[in-house]
């Protein structure tokens, strides 16, 4: 049985080719970031990465089912001493939007299996992307499967889908012909749920319609993992034949929360935003936004996809 294992502990599994679930995405130079919205976006810069496949959907509870069976996986949230993860506990009344201890519970017993608590369960959830997953987890997954987790620039430009510049996957307008194209928040965030997209919590990987590149949830449904050490300005990420220059975008030390200066935990860049992303409190369902993840933390929100380079 492996337990919130290291990457390396996973035996990989033999991949000749790209599985037909690869999609690829031609290499280009493109202008990442956004000078418009969030300052840890800024400034926009352009950035070469080399061709790559991608996950055409994050991977979904069906996959990391088979992962687990295969291999005895225990994700961190399932070891002690924390056996737990953060879940949203959608308040009764408007809260303090500073304050996400209004909206977020560590839950014991949540866990991928059990989204929302030990009574919970994702029987009839197989399409729906996996969740709880701390960075470790997907790092895991991604070694056994014969892949890698993207690096933020590489994830950026494929949500990007071919368009330069455009604020969201799709192009400029949010709801063209007043039609939602990703799972994202409705109504007043926190305690005001209108599910006016059909989905209440997380939705089927394919319920929207894919971006240019044909990669479905590119924005909304859940946040997902980069290989990229968080840092204040996006770093700069171009590849040399196919090899990021600086792989992990950055520097472990750099990455820690200066607000608390005491914990000194890791952070990774999640990128696309969830279904809890609203106008009026993290309007982060944009390629171009980014989220600072301590790696040791999972969530009801967080998800990820996987990459294969060129050998």
């Amino acid at each position: 049985m492996i337990r919130g294992a290291a990457p390396q502990s996973v035996s990989p599994s033999p991949v000749a080719e790209p599985a037909l679930d690869l999609i690829w995405i031609p290499g280009a130079t493109f202008r990442m970031g956004s000078n418009r919205h969030y300052p840890e976006e800024a400034p926009v810069h352009r950035v070469t990465v080399d061709g790559f496949w991608m996950d055409r959907t994050p991977v979904t509870n069906r996959h990391f089912r088979r992962f687990v069976e295969e291999t005895g996986y225990v994700t961190l949230a399932e070891c002690a001493p924390k056996n737990a993860s953060l879940v949203f506990a959608q308040p009764k009344q408007a809260v303090d939007l500073r304050d996400g201890n209004q909206w977020w519970v560590s839950r014991p017993g949540a866990d991928w299996r059990h989204p929302f608590g030990p009574n919970s369960s994702i029987d009839g959830y197989d399409d729906h992307p996996v969740v709880h997953v701390a960075y470790s987890d997907a790092e895991a997954y991604a070694c056994w499967s014969g892949k890698s987790l993207p690096t933020e620039a590489e994830w950026e430009f494929a949500s990007r889908g071919g368009l330069e510049g455009a604020e969201f996957a799709w192009g400029n307008v949010f709801q063209p012909c007043a039609r939602y194209l990703a799972n994202t928040w409705q109504g007043a965030f926190p305690h005001q749920n209108l599910r006016q997209d059909g989905h209440e919590r997380t939705s089927p990987v394919t319920a929207f319609p894919p971006n240019g590149y044909a990669l479905y949830d590119m924005i909304g449904n859940v946040w997902e993992w980069t290989r990229d050490w968080y840092a204040k300005h996006p770093p700069d990420a171009s590849t040399i034949c196919g090899i990021p220059k600086n792989p992990q975008g950055g520097r472990e030390q750099d990455s820690y929360d200066p607000r608390e200066p005491a914990l000194q935990i890791p952070r990774k860049v999640l990128k696309g935003g969830s279904h809890l992303c609203a106008p009026n409190h993290s309007s982060r369902y944009r390629p171009a936004a980014r989220h600072a993840q301590p790696v040791d933390t999972s969530a009801s929100d967080i998800g990820f996809r996987c990459v294969a380079r060129k050998t």
